[in-house]
């Protein structure tokens, strides 16, 4: 790797960049940015400075997708929510889907997100 350097004054700095890589995150991976930057800034910095950070942000967001996808259907099979409740008692139906979805989150955050 070379250095360019540029003239400030008396003295020679280093003209460091980051490199602009504009992948747009969904809300896992900008949930973990977050919890990094807040929680972990030693971890947020390393990944950051050696450019590694988008790459795991989006590893994250894709594996938290990957892994809610079957944990869904698995949850509403267990618990028994299918169409059938749906034509009986929608209210009922949309209660449970609300809280398969916010438990199956919360299982991937504390798993994937918050690690």
């Amino acid at each position: 790797m070379k250095l360019t350097y540029h003239c400030c004054g008396d003295y020679l700095l280093p003209a460091l960049t980051i490199p602009d890589e504009s992948v747009t995150l969904g809300k896992y991976g900008r949930m973990r940015k977050t919890y990094l930057k807040e929680h972990k800034p030693i971890l947020y910095n390393a990944l950051l400075l050696s450019g590694k950070l988008t790459e795991h942000l989006v590893g994250v967001d894709a594996e938290c997708r990957e892994r809610l996808e079957p944990l869904l259907p698995q949850i509403m099979r267990q618990e028994g929510v299918d169409e059938a409740l749906k034509a009986r008692d929608q209210m009922e139906w949309v209660r449970r889907m609300n809280s398969i979805q916010n438990r199956a989150e919360e299982i991937l955050l504390n798993e994937l997100v918050y690690a």
